[in-house]
């Protein structure tokens, strides 16, 4: 009997890229059921997934992108799904990767694959400061786990059923990728980077604003030192 798998796709204001998402996931990965998952949106996504005949949960208040997230994960864990990954709504994730990133899942008995745009340099690689930004997580997440992560802010991850269940109980509110990676390497997960090819946002904006950027950098740090601290406090007990 086949794994059921789940692409988890948070939207908030996607209304410019929300169809042709799901009409690429229905095109290069059918054998993948998915659920929008509807952040409040002030614009017409929500009309759009109507519309359409999208699978989707409406969220009746703005939970932001983690809240979003671990929404997709409980629907998950409920409906026993044994894989979940998560796309986001913008158009930058290509769905003809997720085979790659199952097969490595199974095969190499991994907990969580991260499709990283760094490790062929290939396609978009985002602004300058984001790659700093990213480069300095990158060195941050080493000396905390050991573990050396090159894309530790992207969201096209998947993930077997032990994180799901664990996600749908716990994770991180605001900005959550490096600060999950980070909780997952410290459990001794084993997690597995693979090449991807992302493209620029396809419409949209980014829900991190150049104002936001040091508050961002702080409250991560913060949460992945916090998390790394209470591992240590926890061994001494």
């Amino acid at each position: 009997m086949r794994s059921k798998k789940l692409i988890i796709i948070p939207a908030y204001n996607e209304s410019e890229c929300i169809v042709d998402t799901i009409k690429n996931i229905q095109k290069k990965a059918s054998d993948y059921d998915y659920i929008i998952v509807n952040d409040c949106s002030k614009d017409d996504t929500l009309k759009k997934c109507i519309d359409e005949g999208f699978n989707y949960i409406n969220l009746p208040i703005n939970l932001g992108i983690g809240g979003a997230v671990q929404t997709g994960y409980r629907y998950a864990a409920d409906n026993g799904y044994e894989i979940a990954v998560q796309i986001d709504g913008d158009g930058q994730h290509d769905p003809a990767f997720l085979h790659d990133m199952e097969n490595v899942l199974l095969e190499r008995n991994a907990d969580m694959v991260i499709g990283s745009r760094f490790i062929e340099n290939k396609g978009f690689q985002s602004s300058f400061a984001r790659r700093l930004g990213i480069s300095y997580f990158t060195k941050l997440i080493k000396l905390m786990t050991g573990n050396s992560i090159s894309d530790p802010t992207s969201g096209f991850r998947m993930v077997g059923r032990s994180l799901i269940e664990l996600f749908s109980q716990d994770y991180p509110g605001d900005y959550p990728e490096p600060e999950s990676v980070v909780e997952v390497l410290l459990d001794k997960k084993k997690v597995v980077e693979i090449p991807v090819v992302m493209k620029e946002r396809q419409g949209g904006v980014s829900s991190i604003q150049p104002r936001k950027s040091v508050y961002y950098m702080i409250k991560v740090s913060l949460a992945i030192v916090f998390a790394r601290l209470r591992k240590l406090r926890n061994k001494k007990r």
